[in-house]
């Protein structure tokens, strides 16, 4: 196995400078830079991390805390996961995912280790226990998702108060009155979910100012429940004619509750959905749709804290709450509602 002597002998410079090109702690010349990389490719080197660690306080390594819940959809959690971790390996970084449920046992026990460079927090709650242990743990951290009290953090998150306003506007300027907004299950929100409620909050509300009646339900996050609920909200409220789901088990299971109906989109019943784009490919989803933009938040919150991690200046610059505007996806599901004798969605 190539060592960093091997690397030095064959670029034909001293250890401590192929060292320095490896680690980046001294400025060389770019002709010198070029002669190292060239001598690790061919020989394949590979620095040893915990050598690297002990020398430099630096691993490369970020550590993503984030869980399954059962209460969650799994494949929207793990595009969440994807984008950090795609843009963290585009850096040069290696992800640590740690699942275990005491989130704020484990995020001290990797911050006041060498395990880390920072970290990223997903399954962000109104008032997460994590949040005081990461204000005072010596690694920086950055999370996705709003907490109720943002203070000396780095936060991304959708604006989901601005999505629920959008959302209703989209409809109501085509002339739908009676909605339904399929949310996330109930106990999502006790956990404190509270995207749930900023969404469904701000549209109750602009459906109010619109004197659009909005009426909301609660639906499972996985199948057969969902399909379940969804039936079961159809039946209760038939004389909607536009769908906001917000809930991401429901859009995946609602082409074959409407088909099952007889119903189609936009014709019977206009939809619009919360999801990315990747989602909607996933699961050949025909609606118009918020980008809920899983991978450009990873993006986004890894790329500030590297800048954290590597950057004196990033260092020092000042923690905030950055949203990410919602983005209406026109995938031709919505239109005018139907005439009023045109029939009604219950089964």
């Amino acid at each position: 196995m190539a060592t960093i002597g091997d690397v030095a002998q064959v670029a034909g410079v001293s250890r401590s400078t192929a060292s320095n090109v490896l680690s980046g702690n001294k400025r060389t010349s770019p002709e010198i830079q070029e002669r190292v990389r060239r001598a690790v490719d061919t020989l394949g080197y590979t620095p040893n991390a915990g050598a690297r660690a002990l020398a430099t306080s630096q691993t490369r390594v970020i550590g993503l805390l984030a869980r399954f819940l059962d209460d969650e959809f799994a494949p929207a959690m793990l595009q969440y996961i994807l984008g950090v971790s795609n843009t963290a390996r585009e850096l040069g970084y290696d992800i640590l995912l740690v699942s275990e449920a005491d989130g704020a046992r484990a995020l001290q026990r990797i911050t006041s280790s060498l395990m880390v460079d920072g970290v990223v927090l997903l399954n962000v709650a109104e008032r997460d226990d994590r949040l005081d242990v990461l204000r005072g743990a010596n690694r920086p951290g950055v999370l996705v998702g709003l907490p109720g009290d943002p203070s000396g953090l780095d936060v991304f998150d959708l604006d989901f108060a601005e999505t629920g306003r959008l959302m209703v506007q989209h409809l109501a300027r085509l002339g739908h009155r009676e909605l339904l907004l399929v949310s996330q299950p109930d106990h999502v929100v006790e956990r404190g979910g509270a995207y749930v409620w900023r969404l469904r909050d701000a549209a109750v509300e602009e459906a109010r100012l619109r004197g659009v009646t909005l009426r909301t339900v609660a639906a499972a996050p996985s199948q057969p429940e969902v399909g379940a609920d969804l039936r079961a909200a159809l039946d209760a409220h038939p004389d909607v004619t536009g769908l906001l789901v917000s809930n991401e088990a429901a859009a995946a299971a609602l082409p074959f509750v409407l088909r099952d109906r007889g119903l189609e989109s936009p014709r019977d019943v206009s939809v619009v959905g919360r999801f990315s784009a990747e989602f909607a490919r996933t699961f050949s989803l025909p609606y118009t749709s918020i980008e809920s933009a899983p991978d450009r938040l990873g993006q986004l919150a890894v790329r500030q804290l590297v800048r954290r991690i590597e950057s004196p200046g990033g260092r020092e610059e000042a923690h905030g709450v950055r949203f990410i505007s919602p983005e209406l996806v026109d995938r031709g599901s919505t239109g005018a509602p139907r005439p009023a004798d045109g029939g009604t969605i219950a089964g």
